[in-house]
């Protein structure tokens, strides 16, 4: 068990050395904060979700190899942010370090890099309970033979991400119980699901199988896309996917008790916790294949959920998939918190159209409602394409990937060019450097790979082209029109190098 070694009143004084006051209620244990992350990365939402993405991109190769490759890579992206999470523990997170690290143009730094931040995270809050909805109707086609329609399936959603805007709301202290019951959830849960299909099967598929075999489902009939070296790339999305949201302990570090040391061991832990635990998982479900057919394990929606029923039976496969689905609806409360907070945080200095009423803090619950609901509505807005094509859809949110490992790089890249970034209580010592240029190596190489053609035009899987790089430059097109309009006169003009410790949302009302 960690130990804070802070007062409440060194937390806020901190916080006020930054040019904020505590606001947020700081109640938040280092596991808690952990626990928000953790359970946002969920790998039994992600790995179970995108999982029919590798096995078309790279087969079981890019599954079981591509696992470990990413998550080396995101471990390093992860430590270098902890390491500023550590000096500045604020909710506003990837933005505020932005802004505070770049030598010239701070505020415009902060501007993009807090928009890529705002509109990843509601990708990752859409799609998480868009999935979730995907694999409660995977259960209801088996169980009751509910038909899976686009219609029904985004209605779920809509039931879903309403109930996770009420628990934020109302049940304040249920979410907090909550988040540290995920924690436990999902492990228990990767446990059971890996002895079931440990012991259960009739057979399993050998270790050359898991760890090398390869496979090229994504349709392309010549050149470099062809090729299995591109497919095993794209492959790499799953886990990169699944890895993402970890920023979440930052975006709690208001509300976490000893900031400078457990946000940046939430941030870290929750990824190297979930890199495990999630590469175990998906060595249990490739080896436990029975016979995967591509036809037959897409009529659900959901590919692991037939894996489940061959290699356990009906009634046992069907309990492997509501602890998944149950893992997703955990993952998806979790979303909400964070989106909400840096939501909060970003309105506070007046980024955000309607920035005073998103900068507003319930006086009772000591959370941001107003921008909980934000987010919900801007969740729900993205994924209404989801009523007239999912694949659009899969497609338009993978933008949340590259949206949010761009705003995870740009501070680590500000902070490797600024020569008079002080070290924090938690830090990196010599392997700063090294450990840093490998993540905005890594992250420049993905945002490059991840925009390319996922699938051939009128194969299974994606039907039309990638989405992602159009949607990025929607991101920055709507963000350089908003600066314009309203965020060079605005954002965080009125915020001190840490002197006035009143909210930029009051100070902007003198």
């Amino acid at each position: 068990m960690s130990i804070d070694v802070t007062t409440p009143d060194e937390d806020a004084a901190k916080l006020a050395a930054l040019g904020y006051k505590q606001e947020l209620h700081r109640g938040m244990s280092a596991f808690s904060n952990f626990a928000v992350s953790f359970s946002i990365i969920s790998v039994l939402a992600g790995c179970i979700t995108t999982y029919y993405l590798a096995m078309d991109g790279g087969g079981p190769m890019a599954i079981n190899l591509g696992w470990p490759l990413c998550s080396i890579m995101v471990l390093c992206v992860a430590m270098a942010m902890g390491e500023i999470c550590s000096v500045y523990p604020t909710s506003g997170g990837l933005y505020f370090w932005a802004g505070r690290l770049a030598r010239t143009h701070k505020r415009e730094w902060a501007w993009y890099t807090g928009w890529f931040n705002f509109m990843g995270e509601v990708g990752v809050t859409a799609s998480v309970d868009y999935g979730a909805a995907v694999t409660w109707m995977a259960f209801a086609s088996e169980v009751w033979g509910t038909e899976v329609t686009l219609k029904k399936t985004f209605a779920l959603f809509l039931i879903f991400v309403l109930l996770h805007g009420l628990l934020n709301t109302f049940g304040v202290n249920i979410v907090k119980i909550l988040s540290s019951v995920s924690a436990w959830w999902h492990l228990a849960g990767v446990g059971f699901i890996v002895v079931v299909l440990a012991f259960v099967p009739d057979h399993h598929q050998s270790a050359s199988y898991v760890f090398t075999h390869t496979n090229n489902g994504l349709g392309f009939a010549d050149g470099l896309f062809s090729t299995p070296v591109y497919a095993f790339f794209i492959g790499l999305l799953m886990a990169q996917y699944t890895l993402t949201g970890y920023d979440a302990s930052a975006h709690m570090a208001e509300e976490t008790h000893d900031a400078t040391r457990q946000a940046p061991k939430g941030i870290v832990r929750s990824v190297w916790v979930s890199a495990i635990a999630g590469w175990i998982l998906l060595i249990a479900v490739t080896a436990a294949i029975q016979n995967f057919d591509k036809e037959r394990a897409s009529a659900t929606g959901l590919p692991p959920a037939q894996i489940f029923l061959d290699a356990a039976g009906r009634s046992l496969g069907l309990t492997l998939l509501v602890i998944c689905g149950v893992a997703q609806f955990f993952c998806g409360m979790a979303c909400v918190t964070s989106n909400s907070r840096m939501s909060y945080a970003f309105s506070r200095d007046g980024a955000l159209p309607g920035s005073r009423i998103w900068a507003k803090v319930n006086p009772r619950t000591g959370t941001p409602t107003n921008s909980i609901w934000l987010c919900v509505t801007c969740s729900v807005a993205l994924t209404l394409p989801a009523l007239w094509n999912a694949t659009a859809f899969f497609a338009v949110v993978s933008v949340a990937v590259i949206g949010l490992y761009i705003a995870y790089t740009v501070p680590i890249y500000l902070r490797r060019r600024n020569r008079e970034f002080t070290q924090g209580d938690w830090h990196l010592g010599r392997w700063s450097a090294p450990i840093g240029w490998i993540a905005v190596a890594w992250v420049a190489f993905i945002v490059v790979m991840f925009m390319l053609p996922q699938y051939s035009p009128g194969t299974i899987g994606d039907k039309t082209f990638n989405y992602a790089p159009v949607a990025v430059v929607g991101v920055l097109l709507f963000a350089s029109v908003m600066w314009l309009v309203t965020g060079r006169k605005h954002f965080m003009r009125d915020v001190p190098e840490g002197h006035d410790t009143r909210p930029a949302a009051e100070l902007l009302e003198d």
